[in-house]
């Protein structure tokens, strides 16, 4: 429920009580008998109550999404930073998996398929992006696979990232 309706409906549940408290204050010089009273009073506490707790939600969400603003701020900071230190290696190493995929004689399309595997898409999404058939995929996929001797995406990942990912205790 958003701002505009978390406030309406305040509006409507402050005025039932109001109204309510005020036909309840008129029953009472009345002299109504005493149940009725009761739940008039019941109706107008509850109508309260749903205006406070609906005045606590959205603070309570105001400030949810205050942190979560400033959570995603600072990950977007450091994933620039991340990647602007990082860059050199990065390109270093598109490079040398393309001069590998090169060295297989994939072509073009092959070697936009291979990149989008080691990335770790799925084959529909690959296809998706390249706007072609799925099954055109698998098969540039299974040609990839065939032209580079491993035997699925799992090795062709490993066999650019396997020595880059070293445990800190071999180094």
């Amino acid at each position: 429920m958003n701002k505009k309706e978390r406030l309406i409906i305040s509006g409507i549940l402050l005025l039932i009580s109001l109204m309510t408290t005020f036909d309840l204050l008129t029953d009472l010089n009345e002299g109504v008998v005493w149940w009725h009273v009761a739940i008039e009073g019941c109706v107008a506490l509850i109508a309260l109550i749903g205006v406070y707790f609906l005045i606590k939600g959205t603070f309570t969400l105001r400030n949810s999404l205050k942190k979560e603003r400033e959570l995603s701020s600072k990950l977007t900071e450091e994933n620039s930073h991340w990647k602007e230190s990082s860059k050199k290696f990065l390109d270093g190493l598109s490079k040398s998996i393309d001069t590998q995929l090169d060295q297989w004689q994939l072509t073009k399309s092959e070697k936009e398929v291979a990149f989008l595997l080691i990335k770790g898409f799925s084959l529909k999404e690959i296809a998706e992006y390249r706007s072609t058939a799925e099954k055109t995929t698998r098969a540039q996929a299974t040609s990839i696979y065939a032209k580079s001797g491993v035997s699925g995406r799992s090795q062709l990942s490993a066999f650019f990232l396997e020595d880059l990912l070293i445990p800190q205790s071999e180094k």
